[in-house]
């Protein structure tokens, strides 16, 4: 009787830990072929550069007003505590700092992720159950050549590139709100503590945290999207998982780089 409640309870715990288990083996095989595959032919640039103006120029609007009002809001929730101190001219340092190291790569990351990365898995799913990747593979057509590479070449470029510009409008939006808004400190101060404040382990932390993202990003979008099941619900499911699952491992990943870097 015991041996048999033993043997039930292993079985209970296999079955749990099996669906979890499989899928981590089958998105670091997605994720291996697709590496793989960056320095095999044949390369699809066409499809490259159309998903570089699907995710950049596309994302640009709301990259751009998540930017400038994370730098406004940053000034204007410091401006009191600085007030207090008499450092209300280190409103740049604060504002730069902030959003190099973490603001700009996180809230560009979110806001790619929550637009791109469902649309990744969506238009995958899509395809998966009209069967549209099964007849690519019947033509001789790798799909994750075709479809998962392309959208991770293209995402690992346009992230960092749309987190600088993050940061440069979020700088605007902080020096809005420090110079015109509340006169806490005069430009030229403004803008000379905010370049002076950033050293290169900053600024390597900036661009290496969106690259980081920009490949969780593309591949779990793919991931989801290419195990798509069970119709246009099975595509609507695959898209929710794909944006909570890369949003989590985006704060995830954000604090262990962070933490190499203070250890640096």
């Amino acid at each position: 009787m015991v041996a048999s409640t033993s043997d039930e309870r292993r079985r209970l715990l296999f079955d749990f830990l099996k669906p979890p288990v499989l899928a981590l083996q089958e998105f670091v095989a997605l994720s291996g072929r697709a590496f793989v595959n960056v320095f095999r032919k044949p390369h699809y640039f066409n499809d490259i550069s159309l998903q570089m103006d699907v995710i950049g120029v596309g994302s640009l609007p709301i990259v751009i007003l998540t930017g400038f009002f994370s730098g406004a809001v940053m000034a204007l929730q410091m401006s009191r505590a600085l007030n207090q101190y008499g450092a209300s001219g280190q409103v740049g340092q604060i504002v730069s700092i902030a959003l190099v190291r973490e603001m700009g790569p996180v809230l560009t990351a979110l806001a790619v992720a929550g637009r791109n990365g469902s649309g990744i898995a969506s238009e995958l799913g899509s395809m998966k159950v009209t069967e549209q990747i099964d007849a690519m593979r019947a033509l001789g057509t790798d799909p994750i050549q075709k479809l998962v590479t392309p959208r991770l070449i293209a995402m690992a470029i346009v992230l960092p590139l749309l987190t600088i510009i993050s940061d440069f409008v979020g700088l605007i939006g902080g020096y809005m709100v420090s110079v015109p808004v509340l006169r806490l400190t005069t430009a030229s101060q403004y803008w000379s503590t905010a370049w002076r404040s950033l050293e290169y382990n900053d600024i390597a932390q900036g661009l290496l945290k969106p690259l980081v993202f920009a490949i969780i990003i593309s591949l779990v979008g793919c991931f989801y999207g290419i195990r798509t099941t069970g119709g246009t619900q099975g595509v609507g499911l695959s898209t929710t998982r794909a944006v909570v699952v890369a949003l989590v491992w985006v704060f995830v990943t954000t604090f262990f780089i962070g933490k190499l870097f203070v250890n640096l």
